[in-house]
């Protein structure tokens, strides 16, 4: 039996055991000496248990994490959690207000971690998110989209050497894995330099809704919660789907310029050499064909129809199994959560 909670201290505010407690972390000033907070929800479970954070929006203009987050925060078993659900639905402020990948000095939040105290305004905003918010946490969820103009089938990225990690992305139940290698100065590296497991969930477009991804993710998220014993499992009526693991994925780009046709979608089967669509002169009839350089499944796809030379338009995901039932088990999982958004929940 687990024991009682005690209390928590994030940003400076105390959390009693029980209690549910917005935190309002300042974190910078507008040239106008506005004041912009980072508003953390924190759910305090009477018994112990993981500290689990989900957070979204660190590029400012990917917006169905945010969208998770609100729907999360009206989920009515939280209040029965063991252990310690933090959950921040706009990490990148400044760049939500711009509707903007980027901060005002135009740099990437998510390649300044640690942060610096002193350094540049992403590397102060890294800084805070680090020392106040993330060193509470034991595991997290990261929720991101596609970039601007591009479409991710919904994923999980996760560095599946750490176990832990491993076991959350299972867990989570989207319809692919990539095993994704750690890059610098982001805050999934930051996180495996503290040793907290951190899985990093794709999905959709930025500054879209995308009611399918929204919907994975929640049930995603959920399911996280549960297999970190957060919550009582649920009793299932069937099995559930596993989720495929891709061993690499690789971009596929333009070597011409011109408008661009696609003949295929996210989710699709392809093999190598078959054509995926192509890129046109827009002033006569010279086209070149898009052809795959090999076979997978598509997972990310340039959605704007004027391209430049060397612009990427596929992203293309490799299996060790074949590609064909890859596809397959994609579709079925697909299919399940939309069926099923969300696990039943019995308060």
């Amino acid at each position: 039996m687990s024991q009682l909670n005690q209390p928590i201290e994030i940003a400076g505010c105390i959390v009693q055991p029980g209690e549910r407690k917005t935190i309002h972390v300042d974190l910078a000033r507008l040239y106008t000496n506005t004041h912009l907070d980072l508003d953390i929800e924190v759910i305090h479970g009477r018994r112990t248990g993981p500290t689990l954070m989900v957070c979204a929006a660190i590029h400012g203009d990917e917006l169905n994490g945010v969208e998770i987050c609100r729907q999360l925060l009206k989920h009515k078993s939280l209040h029965r959690i063991a252990g310690t659900l933090i959950i921040v639905p706009v990490v990148n402020i400044f760049g939500f207000i711009q509707q903007s990948r980027y901060l005002p000095d135009r740099r990437d939040l998510n390649r300044c971690f640690p942060g610096s105290e002193k350094g540049s305004l992403a590397s102060r905003i890294a800084f805070i998110f680090r020392t106040q918010i993330l060193s509470h946490c034991t595991h997290v969820v990261d929720l991101h989209t596609g970039a601007i103009h591009r479409s991710n089938m919904p994923q999980i990225r996760a560095n599946l050497d750490n176990s832990v990690a491993r076991e959350m992305a299972n867990a989570f139940g989207a319809p692919v894995i990539i095993d994704s290698k750690l890059r610098d100065g982001s805050l999934r590296q930051c996180a495996d330099e503290a040793d907290i497991s951190l899985i990093l969930y794709e999905a959709g477009e930025a500054l879209r809704f995308d009611d399918s991804a929204i919907r994975g993710g929640i049930r995603g998220v959920m399911n996280v919660v549960r297999h970190l014993k957060m919550l009582p499992a649920l009793k299932r009526s069937k099995k559930e789907l596993t989720s495929v693991v891709a061993n690499s994925s690789a971009w596929i780009r333009t070597n011409s310029d011109g408008v661009f046709r696609s003949v295929v979608s996210v989710g699709q089967r392809v093999t190598k050499g078959q054509s995926m669509g192509i890129v046109a002169s827009p002033f006569g009839t010279q086209e070149e064909e898009v052809v795959a350089q090999h076979s997978g499944i598509i997972i990310g796809q340039n959605n704007i129809p004027v391209v430049n030379e060397g612009d990427a338009l596929y992203h293309v995901a490799r299996f060790e199994e074949s590609s064909l039932a890859a596809e397959r088990q994609v579709e079925r999982i697909t299919e399940q959560i939309d069926a099923h958004p969300m696990p039943e929940d019995v308060d």
